[in-house]
């Protein structure tokens, strides 16, 4: 990076490391040191300063921040904003609570949800959705969406059951090569004894809500969430006669759809369909 440009031709990860530096300096400390301080090595903080770490600064890394600036929140919240800015407004709100939720059931009608997406096959439907951006924004909202999965790396991790219907995995996203490698992910993830996934077959017919896509959010303190999206924006419901009717289109889906073992079943014999 080029320390003379003006803040205002730096990219989000840029002004980060620019802030980290600057406030490092400020404090009298070396590379090391708050790298040691943060759990990080000092290429890590070197890197981070120099906005090349991709995709971006960890979470936790801008909480050691925090901890050895005495900043309270200060670089969390930064590291937040570059998430934010990379998801469309209307989807922020959603985005906040998916990143408290205690349970996460969900049903997919024609794509794999973002949480479970694999970077070539968000990359190829960002590409789809916005063939007009440059390259830079369609890394950014990739970057941005795979990112979600931090989630799983708290503490205590949300429960996703998901349930994807058939089409989901033959949709053809960025051509076969990239199907076989967000068949294999969805394989790896529904080993997870955080993720519970079952795929509703074409030969279930027509059950309940099954051509619209919604997911529930359950909180250890707070009502219960329905989220329902299209493609010019998102919805929450609390009132618990729509939630209520939602977990009820939810159990019929899962009453239908095959069991975990079947869906794994079917996931690997449409891999090797791709494969060819």
């Amino acid at each position: 990076m080029d320390e003379t440009a003006p803040a205002a031709h730096l990219n989000p990860l840029q002004r980060f490391g620019a802030d980290v530096k600057k406030l490092r300096l400020t404090r009298k400390l070396t590379q090391k040191h708050l790298g040691t301080a943060a759990g990080y090595s000092e290429a890590y903080v070197s890197r981070v300063e120099a906005g090349k770490l991709l995709p971006r600064p960890s979470v936790k890394f801008a909480q050691g921040c925090d901890r050895a600036f005495g900043t309270g929140e200060l670089f969390a919240d930064l590291l937040r904003r570059i998430d934010e800015g990379d998801h469309p407004s209307w989807f922020v709100p959603y985005l906040n609570l998916e990143r408290k939720a205690s349970r996460i059931l969900d049903y997919s009608a024609t794509l794999v949800k973002g949480l479970l997406q694999t970077e070539d096959y968000a990359r190829a439907i960002f590409r789809s959705y916005f063939p007009d951006e440059e390259a830079e924004v369609i890394d950014g909202k990739t970057a941005a969406r795979v990112r979600r999965r931090e989630i799983f790396e708290r503490d205590a991790p949300p429960l996703l059951w998901i349930i994807l219907n058939e089409a989901c995995l033959r949709t053809v996203v960025g051509g076969s090569e990239v199907m076989v490698g967000q068949l294999q992910y969805l394989r790896a993830a529904a080993a997870s004894p955080h993720i519970r996934l079952q795929v509703l077959p074409f030969t279930a017919g027509v059950p309940a809500a099954s051509t619209k896509p919604f997911t529930v959010l359950h909180f250890d303190d707070s009502p219960t969430v329905l989220y329902t999206e299209t493609r010019v924006g998102g919805r929450m419901h609390d009132s618990a006669k729509t939630v209520t009717a939602a977990l009820d289109d939810y159990d019929l889906l899962r009453a239908h759809a095959f069991s975990p073992e079947q869906s794994r079943n079917l996931i690997t014999s449409l891999m090797k369909e791709y494969r060819g």
